[in-house]
């Protein structure tokens, strides 16, 4: 990559919710970039808390403070996505232990997929490695607000507590 040519990487997930991990890791590499796209992903198959629109709200909220950051929907193979925002370098935020063989099996497919599309990984900050958005779905019905907050941004807990109840 040229040195005149910007640092463009590209973040997917499902972010269904998004969490603190999750925001850690986007902040984290917006400073290394000069734009990091949060891809979004659509999975018909799968059965989501928030349709597609509302998670890229949700993410455009928490994600509002930092202006390199450009939240999309997709669907399909991540590479094509990543590819199609003219980027070639993907993140992955892994936790460890539990993230590290299946991440490491779709980095080796992504490779086989596209060949110039590398793979970033970001460890979880040691706060957050426990974090999942199945997590939130079991702890939102019990927690109070403020325990909530330790795993999620505080400017979703409202729409949190509006799809899950107890």
């Amino acid at each position: 990559m040229a040195d005149s040519e910007p640092r463009i990487a590209v973040y997917t997930g499902s972010f269904d919710p998004i969490t603190l991990g999750h925001l850690s890791v986007i902040v984290r590499s917006s400073r290394l970039l000069d734009k990091l796209v949060v891809g979004v992903g659509i999975n018909v198959e799968k059965p989501s808390l928030f349709s597609p629109e509302e998670r890229v709200d949700l993410v455009r909220r928490v994600t509002r403070a930092y202006p390199n950051v450009e939240v999309k929907t997709f669907s399909g193979l991540a590479v094509e996505f990543v590819r199609e925002c003219e980027a070639r370098v993907m993140i992955r935020g892994v936790r460890p232990l539990t993230d590290i063989a299946a991440e490491f099996t779709m980095m080796m497919a992504n490779r086989h997929l596209d060949s110039d599309i590398e793979t970033v990984f970001l460890m979880a900050d040691e706060e957050f490695a426990h974090v999942s958005s199945s997590l939130i779905k079991q702890i939102t019905p019990l927690a109070s607000d403020e325990k909530l907050a330790r795993f999620v941004p505080r400017e979703i807990i409202g729409e949190l507590r509006k799809r899950i109840t107890d």
